[in-house]
């Protein structure tokens, strides 16, 4: 099966088009193209994501399973791990790897839930 060629239809609805509309064009498309990933990506996740998210925060994979259980224990995993283990430093005035280690030891998930329930978290973020 061989393909029509249609390029001189298509290539007259951009003839007219500068540099910088067929720019801003092109990035157009390619948010539209995008924004159904960047949705996804923001209102789904994974025992594996959050884990990768602690990874790269500087924590073992020990580590990260450890705080992505006890989130997943706790129902808080889709407000993410990073974002429980930031949550805590700033209401301790900790680091966060101080944080992490904490919670992967069972202790400040309380404190963590309760953050989320609407109570300001010190240090200027809000629940």
């Amino acid at each position: 099966m061989q393909r029509a060629d249609d390029y001189r239809e298509r290539r007259a609805a951009v003839a007219r088009l500068t540099d910088g509309d067929l720019h801003k064009e092109f990035w157009d498309l390619a948010g539209k193209v995008v924004d159904p990933l960047v949705e996804l990506a923001r209102t789904h996740t994974s025992p594996s994501i959050e884990r990768s998210v602690l990874l790269r925060m500087g924590f073992s994979s020990l580590e990260a399973k450890g705080i992505v259980d006890k989130c997943l224990e706790r129902g808080l995993l889709g407000k993410g791990a990073g974002n429980c283990v930031y949550r805590l430093s700033k209401m301790r005035g900790c680091g966060t790897r101080e944080a992490g280690l904490n919670l992967a030891a069972g202790d400040g998930w309380d404190e963590v839930e309760q953050s989320f329930r609407g109570k300001p978290v010190r240090g200027g973020a809000e629940a």
